[in-house]
C-alpha cells in the first residue's frame, strides 16, 4: 500500500502532457465569411484570448494584415494584433513580441511568399513560439504560402531541372525538379499544396509524392481549407481537397517518373479523412 502511495504521488508530479492545437490550412484565394467563422469555432477563443496575425510572407505586411484582421473581426470581437517579426526593434520589445506569440490562442499566417516567411522565423524563437503556443492547444491557420510553411518539407513552387523559372504547375514530371525547404513541421508526414485545382497543380503534388512516397500529399484548392486535428483533417469551404498517397511502385525511367497504384482522393465540405 505504501508502494501504491509513492507511485500516486510520482505520477501527480510528474507535468501533464501538452496537448496539440490544430492547423486551419488554407488553399488561398477568396476567403468566405463562413469560412472564417468555422476558423474562430474551430479555435475555441474564450474571454481573454486574441488573435495574432503574422504577416512576413506578403510583399505588403500591413496590407495583408489588414484584409485578415477585418474578415476575423467580423466574426470575433476578440483582440487581433499583427506581429511583423521583419522589423527590427528593441530586444525587450522582441521578447514581449514572442510572448505575446507563445501565448496566442490563434495565430494567422498571411499569405506571400513561403521562403519569405521562412528567412525570417526559421530557427529562430519565434519558430519555437509558434510550436510551443500549438503544442499548448493553439490553433495555427494559414492561407496560400501560409498553408505551404505548415509541412515539414515546404514545396518551394520552384523546379529544379533544367529552367528553375517559376511556373504554377510543372510542364514535366521528372524526378528531382521539386524544390523542397523547411517548414515549421507542424505536419510531420503531410505535404501541402495550395491554390491547387484552380492552378491545375496536379504534376507538382505528384512530384511531391515521388520525392516523399511515405508521406501523405494534399492539394487545398481556393477558398477551402484543411482543418486538421491529430490524424483526422476535415474539409471546409466552397472546392475540394485532393490526397495523393502510398504508390505502389515507383521507378524512374530516363529521368522520368513512373508510378503504379498510388491512392488518389478527392473530398469536398464536410468530408473527413485520416492521415496513413
Amino acid at each position: 500500500m505504501k508502494h501504491l502511495y509513492f507511485l500516486l504521488l510520482l505520477v501527480a508530479s510528474l507535468p501533464a502532457q501538452a496537448q496539440l492545437g490544430k492547423l486551419f490550412i488554407i488553399g488561398g484565394g477568396t476567403r468566405s465569411a463562413e469560412l472564417m467563422q468555422d476558423l474562430v469555432a474551430t479555435a475555441s477563443l474564450g474571454p481573454h484570448d486574441y488573435v495574432v496575425v503574422l504577416p512576413m510572407a506578403s510583399a505588403e505586411p500591413q496590407a495583408a494584415f489588414l484584409g485578415i484582421a477585418q474578415q476575423l473581426r467580423a466574426a470575433t470581437r476578440r483582440p487581433v494584433v499583427s506581429l511583423n517579426l521583419a522589423l527590427p526593434i528593441a530586444a525587450a520589445r522582441r521578447q514581449q513580441q514572442l510572448d505575446s506569440l507563445r501565448r496566442a490562442r490563434l495565430i494567422f499566417i498571411a499569405g506571400g511568399d513561403q521562403d519569405r516567411f521562412m528567412r525570417v522565423v526559421a530557427g529562430t524563437p519565434a519558430e519555437a513560439a509558434i510550436r510551443s503556443a500549438y503544442a499548448g492547444g493553439a490553433t495555427v491557420a494559414g492561407t496560400s504560402a501560409g498553408a505551404a510553411v505548415m509541412s515539414r518539407h515546404m514545396i518551394t513552387g520552384h523546379e529544379l531541372l533544367p529552367d528553375t523559372t517559376y511556373h504554377e504547375t510543372f510542364q514535366k514530371l521528372r524526378a528531382g525538379n521539386i524544390e523542397f525547404k523547411p517548414g515549421l513541421g507542424l505536419l510531420d508526414s503531410v505535404i501541402v499544396d495550395q491554390h491547387f485545382i484552380r492552378r491545375s497543380r496536379y504534376n507538382r503534388l505528384i512530384s511531391a509524392l515521388a520525392a516523399y512516397p511515405g508521406f501523405t500529399c494534399v492539394g487545398i484548392d481556393e477558398g477551402t481549407a484543411l482543418v486538421v486535428q491529430g490524424r483526422t483533417a476535415r474539409v471546409a469551404g466552397v472546392s475540394q481537397v485532393i490526397r495523393l498517397a502510398r504508390p505502389v511502385q515507383l521507378r524512374i525511367t530516363g529521368g522520368l517518373l513512373r508510378m503504379q497504384d498510388a491512392e488518389l482522393s478527392i473530398y469536398g465540405a464536410g468530408d473527413t479523412f485520416k492521415w496513413q
